[in-house]
């Protein structure tokens, strides 16, 4: 055996280069992940948006205000119309639709991470109707509820539907797909909706109330964040643990395995974190449907596929689009207003077609 070593034909693996195909006895070359300095210009870049929506937000209304009026609220408030609508219409809503947005923005990046599949969010996967199912049924049989129990339920039938959705899934010969995902969560989202219309339907005297679970608000809801602010955190804080496993995950999960993570409890950990997510924002907002499939994709456009930066950036740019999107509505509609859910199916819809039809897309 040759013990001599060519070290004409050993190729150094630097990170920059592709492992997998040489050209000419040369390594090619892989595009160069997006540069730190990059990311980060677009992190500050996301939270002056984000700054800019919520100002805009507490401008603009069912009656017009300048300025003017919005610097009078805040500094020297008198009691006035005006004042009494920005301090505790306005202002509330604005941060009501901050933290829908950051719950929703987080929930949609785990689910398309941990699903690999870039049109999977948490409306489509079930998630958020399964929580509005629960609730909507509780509130038919016991009446109006407090915002604690409805959180709870919240949870409880997130949690329901997103086990059943990957249980399902896993069923199939192959295991999990995004396909299997995709089609399992189109079963349970058409279920639940159909039982909410149902018990709505049935249920005269409650309409009025469970309406809104049906497509989603953020009017007259304000009171509810200051109760289920910690599950709010929690939620965050798991998703700011899932960043470095779902970075591994990307590469597969047997790559993952070889890296020492543990995929079931990786797993495990982002299904809570979308329960606790997307539970607070349907309890929050209702259902609102497509803010997790829009806000993963102009975030990853913007930062690349690292979720270090694309976590963090998908929180900011969940709450802008949430604010745009009831800023949005309060001005069609004027002097009344379309529900922020309307709005961003009007605008999610087209772009859920057109990631559909992308081939290149079938897996993030």
């Amino acid at each position: 055996m040759n013990d001599v070593i060519d070290r004409s034909r050993v190729v150094t693996l630097d990170p920059a280069v592709a492992p997998s195909r040489v050209r000419g006895g040369a390594p090619v070359p892989l595009p160069r992940p997006r540069k730190r300095a990059s990311a980060a210009r677009w992190l500050w870049v996301s939270v002056a948006a984000l700054l800019g929506s919520a100002f805009l937000s507490i401008c603009i209304g069912g009656q017009p205000s300048s300025l003017q009026d919005v610097w009078h609220a805040v500094a020297t408030p008198d009691g006035s119309v005006m004042d009494v609508t920005i301090r505790e219409l306005r202002w509330p809503r604005t941060v009501l639709a901050v933290c829908a947005g950051v719950c929703l923005g987080l929930a949609g990046t785990l689910v398309q991470g941990h699903t690999r599949n870039p049109v999977a969010d948490p409306g489509l996967l079930g998630i958020n109707q399964g929580a509005a199912l629960a609730i909507v049924a509780a509130t038919a049989l016991a009446g109006e509820l407090t915002a604690l129990p409805q959180a709870l339920l919240a949870f409880a039938g997130a949690l329901a539907a997103s086990v059943l959705v990957f249980m399902i899934g896993s069923a199939a010969q192959r295991g999990a797909t995004p396909v299997t995902l995709v089609l399992a969560g189109a079963a349970v989202t058409a279920l639940c909706a159909g039982l909410v219309s149902g018990i709505v339907l049935l249920n005269d005297q409650a309409l009025d109330t469970l309406r809104f679970w049906q497509v989603g608000s953020l009017a007259a809801r304000s009171d509810v964040v200051t109760v289920i602010w910690p599950f709010i955190v929690a939620g965050a804080v798991l998703a700011v643990l899932n960043i470095k496993p779902l970075n591994a995950l990307a590469l597969g999960a047997d790559t993952a395995v070889s890296l020492g993570i543990s995929v079931f409890k990786v797993r495990a950990a982002g299904i809570a974190a979308v329960t606790l997510l997307a539970g607070s924002a349907v309890t929050m907002a209702g259902p609102i449907a497509f803010a997790g499939l829009l806000v993963p994709h102009i975030t990853r456009a913007m930062t690349g596929p690292d979720y270090r930066w694309l976590v963090p950036v998908s929180a900011i740019t969940g709450a802008t689009v949430l604010l745009l999107a009831d800023t949005a509505g309060r001005v069609i509609a004027r002097p009344g207003e379309l529900s922020v859910g309307v709005v961003l199916a009007v605008v999610g819809a087209p772009f859920f077609v057109y990631l559909a039809r992308r081939r290149r897309l079938a897996t993030v």
